[in-house]
């Protein structure tokens, strides 16, 4: 069986949708970049390299949660099933789901990383023959079409990670509006989400001392370099993570060493000594508080599911 994959836009289309995202970021004050840019090739495999940190307790923990309800889950899963992973990354955490529900029958990962998805949809597929895998590589943030032959089974969509808590909360809602139009009607969304907890725990899980998230971090410079053309000198910006109790979330930055000039696609940025680029917010939130955030875009909770020390949750949920 052959994997089936949708074509990517064009690249001099994806470049320049960068570069205009890019320039924008940094001309807004403070400057930011957008984390959807994270996941090149080389993001991809540091964010796996990351996945398997010891500090690094959220995938570890949603894999106990999602192996230990498997049964559960699959069971509220309809016959002839397509699960369709938002962002999918490594289909590991999909592979469970897919083990534990004969009736899902087709994969569909969806991801802004072509390379990356094709080599991982290729592995899935030889590793689960019966499942026909459909690879979509796109943003999942702006609207897509499922492929042809999945329009009209019924679908199940699939955003584990706590990737969720990378949006601000009217981002979040309109993600999950769109998740709902994409999957169709009576859709299901079974959606991870880190929970609030002692931030020692949150500041280690993102400042490891293998130092791998700041090269994650930084590989986001490396590759405006790559496909812009830019001249970052890496050296001279270094990775900071902390946690904002007030607005309840981890906050992502590029720092500035010094002050420098960068060039980016025929412009000029100047940085302070000090100066940051927030590349990245993660939201934690409680199971009331996640609960209100997708009941305001037209889901309701069908299950919640957690680790001992509640440190995480998976959440199945049913358009209203």
């Amino acid at each position: 069986m052959s994997v089936r994959a949708l074509r990517p836009a064009p690249r001099d289309k994806a470049t320049e949708l960068f570069a205009a995202d890019v320039v924008t970021g940094l001309s807004t004050s403070p400057k930011q970049l957008l984390p959807k840019y994270f996941y090149d090739e080389t993001g991809s495999q540091l964010f796996e390299e990351i996945t398997r940190l010891p500090e690094y307790y959220l995938t570890r923990t949603e894999l106990k949660i999602l192996r230990d309800n498997a049964p559960a889950i699959a069971a509220l899963i309809p016959r002839d099933a397509a699960l369709v992973e938002l962002g999918a990354g490594s289909a590991t955490k999909a592979k469970i789901l897919l083990e534990a529900a004969p009736q899902i029958s087709a994969y569909v990962p969806v991801d802004i990383s072509a390379e990356f998805l094709g080599s991982e949809a290729a592995k899935l597929e030889r590793d689960i023959p019966r499942v026909a895998v459909y690879p979509v590589a796109t943003d999942f943030t702006k609207p897509f079409e499922l492929p042809a032959p999945l329009r009209e089974r019924p679908c199940v969509g699939f955003f584990p990670g706590s990737t969720i808590g990378n949006f601000e909360p009217h981002e979040a809602t309109d993600l999950l509006r769109q998740a709902a139009r994409v999957l169709g009607k009576d859709a299901l969304l079974i959606i991870g989400a880190d929970l609030a907890k002692d931030h020692n725990v949150l500041h280690a899980a993102y400042n490891d001392e293998a130092g791998v998230t700041a090269k994650f971090n930084l590989n986001l410079l490396a590759r405006i370099n790559r496909e812009l053309g830019a001249d970052f000198d890496l050296d001279a910006f270094e990775h900071h993570a902390c946690y904002n109790r007030e607005r309840g979330r981890i906050e992502v930055y590029l720092a500035s060493r010094k002050r420098q000039k960068v060039h980016v696609a025929g412009k000029t940025f100047e940085f302070r000594a000090g100066e940051t680029i927030h590349t990245e917010n993660s939201y934690k939130f409680t199971i009331k508080s996640f609960n209100a955030l997708v009941r305001g875009a037209s889901w309701a909770s069908t299950a919640v599911y957690t680790d001992a020390d509640q440190y995480f949750s998976v959440h199945v949920l049913k358009q209203k």
